[in-house]
């Protein structure tokens, strides 16, 4: 069996090797990124819940096409923002 590591075109880390700190511009542009991706998908739920919710009142048709009942209706509008 071969060892992948060495055909590896960058050289494995060996202990004591130093290693470069992460600097704070990179975990503060890391956070803003997670921060934006949480608010869009956020946003994004309570944005479906109330089209659902609309479209339930006044296309109930369009409803039965997508195939959801009137008990799974009611559960996913009735969800919090932060669940799923």
């Amino acid at each position: 069996m071969t060892n992948i590591l060495e055909f590896a075109p960058h050289k494995a880390a060996r202990p004591g090797t130093p290693v470069a700190p992460v600097s704070r511009w990179h975990l503060t542009t890391l956070r803003g990124i997670i921060a934006s991706w949480r608010e869009r998908t956020w946003r994004e739920r309570i944005r479906f819940r109330w089209e659902l919710a609309q479209m339930a009142k006044d296309n109930p048709h369009l409803i039965d096409d997508i195939g959801l009942t009137d008990r799974e209706l009611e559960a996913e509008i009735a969800k919090r923002f932060w669940q799923r």
